[in-house]
């Protein structure tokens, strides 16, 4: 069964580090959101024959779903439980800024199905989010937190993000044991990355980590390489401290309480993208959804795909294999041996020969573990240029 994604591209105001597909309701008109809902409903009739036995997990993100009005996120989870009907133990995540959750949506969204939470705190500091343009504060954070906790949810993610303006690594650790006294179920750590056309990345445009940004913030500096990597080890090592499994690169949980929709990303499982931007990916052909609103309200009514530019992608089957290599290494498990070769008739070991044979002898970059071949976790924070390697 394919995993099932809604996107709700609405946001109070843009983060300065976003890059993903999203209006702020500030500059909005007032019916964008109707316009959303109508247009979303046609495409949940039209994809739902592509999910005849179900979905197998539900991730409600954005944007920001939980700025959405009571009557409006009522409809949402509605309409997705009557095209895409789950069992109540099918896991079922919506995300949220700590901003925009009132006692009364927590309770509205535990009560239509979702039952777990990903809450966008990225930092218990107030000074650091004003830094990335964050509209919440730490005391909303801890207040959301209490009010998911009261709505009855027991599984609940906490992102929070290191490398931002400013930051140290005493006020890093700061933000880290704060969000252990929660106990959450699960966090997802991410690097601060500089993203084309977003506010933070033309303020500090051409500049390297540790260096000051043109303009008026002339007292913020991004912590250089070295302090990054510092901070994204010790975070491993106090989250194995209090229990947490580190499954994939940036996130961790315990036990029992991995996500679910986003193994199914990273093992090469197929999905489904629903709303403005929403990306599908079904038995190796890949689309996109037009990124805006009208548009893809517009083309639904006249019976058309929503698509953008691009429109359906075949995926070769050498570009299934690299994608399957360069997800499934950052899991903790890594690329089993005899699933890839069900799934894509050849041995790993084969296709990449000249890569394993490159790194064998380089410190032991990749480890073979049974039936896995892995990433060495030591390597985790460098990932990336590794797994480039496989494209």
């Amino acid at each position: 069964m394919p995993s099932l994604y809604v996107h709700v591209p609405f946001c109070i105001q843009k983060c300065d580090y976003c890059a993903f597909y999203s209006h702020s309701l500030i500059d909005s008109p007032k019916d964008l959101i109707s316009v959303y809902l109508e247009g979303l409903e046609i495409e949940m009739a039209k994809m739902q024959k592509d999910a005849p036995q179900g979905v197998s997990s539900l991730f409600i993100g954005g944007g920001t779903p939980t700025v959405l009005k009571e009557t409006d996120l009522e409809r949402l989870l509605k309409m997705i439980q009557r095209y895409f009907p789950m069992d109540l133990g099918v896991e079922q995540t919506m995300e949220g800024n700590p901003g925009t959750i009132t006692e009364e949506k927590a309770k509205l969204i535990r009560s239509q199905g979702i039952n777990r939470f990903s809450l966008g705190i990225q930092s218990f500091n107030d000074q650091l989010l004003s830094a990335v343009g964050r509209i919440h504060n730490a005391k909303q954070a801890r207040e959301a937190i209490r009010r998911l906790r009261e709505a009855g949810f027991k599984n609940l993610n906490l992102d929070l993000m290191f490398g931002l303006p400013g930051q140290t690594m005493e006020l890093w650790q700061a933000s880290l044991e704060e969000a252990l006294y929660y106990a959450p179920e699960h966090l997802s750590l991410y690097g601060l990355m500089l993203e084309e056309e977003t506010p933070l990345y033309e303020r500090y445009a051409g500049k390297t980590s540790g260096e000051r940004p043109t303009g008026a913030m002339q007292v913020e500096l991004l912590p250089d390489g070295d302090l990054q990597a510092e901070m994204y080890e010790w975070a491993v090592m106090r989250l194995r401290e209090a229990g947490y499994r580190q499954y994939e690169t940036s996130n961790f949980a315990r036990p029992g309480y991995e996500c679910q929709h986003n193994l199914g990303y990273w093992r090469g499982a197929d999905y489904i993208g629903l709303g403005p931007g929403g990306v599908s990916c079904l038995n190796r052909v890949r689309w996109k959804n037009i990124e805006e609103v009208h548009a893809y309200d517009n083309l639904l009514r006249k019976g058309q795909s929503p698509l953008d530019e691009l429109g359906k992608e075949v995926l070769s089957l050498r570009e299934c294999m690299a994608e399957r290599m360069i997800l499934g290494l950052r899991l903790e498990e890594g690329v089993n041996f005899k699933t890839f070769e069900k799934d894509f008739g050849a041995d790993l070991r084969d296709i990449y020969r000249s890569v394993l044979e490159r790194y064998k002898n380089e410190d032991v970059f990749i480890i073979v573990k049974g039936d896995y071949l892995c990433l060495n976790p030591k390597y985790a924070f460098v990932a990336n240029s590794i797994l480039q390697e496989f494209v």
